[in-house]
């Protein structure tokens, strides 16, 4: 999987340094989402008919397919639980975190 890769921000020093558009280039986070998340979603394998469904409407892209099933990056999912509502078989919950 190409996970986006952490970068450190580093602060300007100098008004020239502020950046005039994107800080970085695309595939690049500063932090990880994960740590301000109430509830995380949990994938019942079994139940999972794997529409891709959660894949398409995740708005943070942490969906991810691997030997034919579903994960969840939960270092950059925010909890949002677009998934676990959108899936036509109920097989991702949101769990307290």
């Amino acid at each position: 999987m190409n996970r986006p890769k952490n970068k450190e921000y580093k602060f300007p020093t100098h008004i020239d340094d502020y950046p005039t558009g994107p800080q970085y280039k695309a595939g690049f986070l500063p932090e990880t989402n994960a740590g301000w998340r109430k509830v995380r979603p949990v994938v019942d394998h079994e139940a999972c008919v794997f529409c891709l469904r959660c894949y398409l409407v995740c708005p943070d892209g942490t969906i991810f397919k691997e030997d034919g099933k579903i994960k969840i990056d939960l270092d950059y999912c925010k909890g949002c639980g677009v998934c676990a509502h959108e899936c036509p078989k109920d097989a991702i919950s949101m769990v307290k975190e």
